[in-house]
């Protein structure tokens, strides 16, 4: 698995790359799945490059297992327009954006082919047959353990876990933690030096996720629909971008993030491969 320099957002790649991502994504990655094996299975075998993930082929359920502790990003948006209920999960009256919520909820999407992820409750994940009762009691059961466990290495670098997603798939017909953990791109971090007051201020929280780039794009008229023009991301922008992931890294994994070479990174990429097989 090659992950790239490229970047989504609304389920939508955009047009420029963002330097180092890639490598900043599969370091944050690796180091996930390894402290969090004790958990669950996971795929990874191997990391030969900085951009390279060595694992196995997983059947994939097509679901993808959100949960939340506080009241942000898409929850937040569905909660301001006048929902009660997401994914047959009820919340409370009287929430803020940010609010911590009285429990961490597992609010699952489908996983699209193409087009937008979709909301699913779980009673029709299992009408649906896309896990069985069995399987999706696992799932959760792993979901949350892994929350618990990505908020209290959050807690120890001064940051709060917001929210995050988890997928899983089967191989030899155990259940396996597949693609991407606690990273920015799947991850939404608040820092907890201040949280309190800007909440009680009404102020926007500092955080260290993708989120500011949907918010960015949200600032510039974009959210992924039908119509809408992807706007201009400056050399300026970019580069806002590649300092927020590297900043991520540095802070979550506590040591310093460094660049690898990316002159011909394909030959790079190759040469590492090949010389694991």
């Amino acid at each position: 698995m090659v992950t790239t320099d490229r970047i989504s957002a609304f389920d939508v790649i955009l047009p420029q790359p963002i330097p180092y991502k890639g490598q900043v994504l599969n370091q944050v990655a690796f180091d996930f799945l390894v402290t969090t094996s004790d958990i669950v299975p996971n795929w990874v075998i191997s990391m030969p490059d900085p951009n390279v993930m060595i694992g196995f082929n997983c059947e994939p359920f097509p679901i993808e297992m959100v949960i939340r502790g506080y009241l942000a990003g898409h929850a937040w948006r569905e909660y301001r327009d006048g929902k009660r209920s997401i994914c047959g999960v009820p919340l409370p009256e009287g929430l803020r954006e940010n609010d911590r919520l009285p429990e961490p909820v597992i609010t699952p999407a489908t996983k699209s082919q193409q087009g937008h992820d979709e909301d699913i409750s779980r009673e029709e994940i299992i009408r649906q047959g896309l896990a069985s009762e069995e399987e999706y009691r696992q799932l959760e059961s792993y979901t949350r353990q892994l929350y618990e466990q990505g908020s209290r290495h959050a807690k120890d670098r001064g940051l709060i876990l917001v929210d995050t997603k988890y997928e899983f798939g089967k191989f030899d017909e155990q259940i396996h933690l597949i693609d991407e953990v606690h990273t920015p791109d799947s991850s939404r971090y608040f820092y907890a030096e201040g949280y309190e007051e800007r909440q009680e201020k009404g102020e926007t929280q500092k955080q260290l996720s993708k989120e500011f780039v949907r918010q960015w794009l949200i600032s510039e008229g974009f959210q992924g629909q039908e119509g809408q023009q992807i706007p201009e991301m400056t050399e300026e922008v970019v580069e806002r971008i590649s300092a927020r992931y590297i900043e991520l890294y540095e802070k979550l994994i506590n040591r310093s993030f460094i660049r690898d070479k990316t002159d011909n990174i394909l030959q790079r990429v190759e040469r590492n491969i090949m010389s694991t097989l």
